[in-house]
């Protein structure tokens, strides 16, 4: 499984708005409802709101990759942000998020689930492919970037 198979440039934000960690959450969701508008955005921000009081999803290195399960979705659903001035996600290392992965899955598929997240975090170790989604200025420049990468992993 590639991240711009499952990533839909549409659901890309080159910058966030956001300056909490609630708006990541509601800006991201947002994002994902452009591409399958039939979920209920109120019910999917409660999933995301509810895994981060178990646990921040922020996993340092400027990193965050807020998910959850939501019944009524027929597959994974991804959206990407970045902020280039960072949000404070609770992280892990205690420093600002930059960038941002948010995963939904259909309630009865945890390996898929696991394994999407898997990737993403792998994905997103390798320090040249934050540097260059950092700097990168649009979302067709984002995506491009998610999509080049995305064979070497």
């Amino acid at each position: 499984m590639k991240i711009s198979e499952i990533l839909p440039k549409e659901a890309i934000i080159a910058e966030l708005e956001a300056k909490t960690k609630r708006e990541v959450l509601e800006e991201l969701t947002d994002a994902v409802l452009r591409h399958k508008p039939q979920l209920d955005r109120h019910r999917l921000l409660e999933v995301l709101l509810e895994r981060e009081k178990l646990g921040s999803t922020g996993i340092g290195e400027g990193i965050a990759i807020p998910h959850g399960k939501i019944d009524n979705l027929d597959q994974l659903v991804v959206s990407f942000g970045r902020s280039t001035r960072g949000i404070d996600f609770e992280s892990m290392d205690g420093k600002p998020a930059h960038l941002f992965f948010l995963l939904v899955a259909p309630e009865n598929c945890a390996g898929t689930h696991l394994r999407a997240l898997a990737r993403i975090a792998r994905f997103l170790k390798s320090a040249t492919v934050r540097r260059r989604l950092g700097l990168a200025a649009t979302q067709e420049e984002i995506f491009n970037i998610i999509q080049q990468e995305d064979d070497v992993f």
